[in-house]
């Protein structure tokens, strides 16, 4: 089970955090199977508030292999429901070797900027990113998949493909004006 303590941060050195992380060949060995499940299974346990307590956790819905100190394109996404009714996943899945194929030209931010389990502190600004993405990528069997995210969910892909390039949300962030986004940028949250 992946803890916090586990997690590398952005201020530890000889971490493979910033490095391009290497392409996963198939089939998954056994410890990259592990990975995968460990991923998930963080962010599984970091949503039920009771469990993440218990734990010491703190929530995430992005978990990438470079933030374990593992320099593999592969991370876990639980993007949980927004619908009262119906608790499925609006995006579940760990994404190997994943590549955006294409991207809109309007821009996505969320208003409160974001976060990030790698990065101990609030940074302040927005994370201007493409609002609808067609995303490609290979799940733990090495099926291909080709999927389609607009807004919340794209932010978030977009967020773990960074990881997986030795890029943080707060590179994004317009370093002489935090708070400007480009014109037409729709946000969320």
């Amino acid at each position: 089970m992946i803890l916090m303590k586990d997690i590398v941060r952005d201020d530890q050195e000889g971490t493979v955090l910033r490095d391009y992380a290497a392409k996963v060949s198939f089939p998954l060995t056994e410890e990259e199977q592990q990975l995968a499940k460990d991923l998930m299974e963080y962010l599984e346990i970091s949503q039920d508030e009771e469990l993440a307590e218990k734990y010491g956790l703190r929530a995430g819905v992005g978990l990438a292999a470079p933030q374990v100190n593992v320099s593999k394109q592969m991370a876990a996404v639980l993007v949980p429901s927004d619908d009262e009714e119906d608790d499925t996943p609006i995006f579940k899945d760990v994404i190997i070797n994943p590549v955006i194929i294409s991207e809109s030209v309007q821009m996505g931010a969320l208003t409160e900027g974001e976060g990030c389990l790698s990065v101990d502190r609030d940074i302040a600004g927005y994370v201007p990113r493409h609002d609808r993405i067609t995303l490609k990528y290979q799940d733990v069997q090495g099926e291909t998949h080709k999927v389609r995210l607009k807004h919340y969910p794209a932010i978030v892909c977009q967020h773990e493909i960074d990881h997986l390039h030795g890029v943080l949300f707060y590179d994004h962030i317009n370093k002489d004006n935090p708070f400007e986004a480009p014109e037409g940028t729709v946000f969320f949250g």
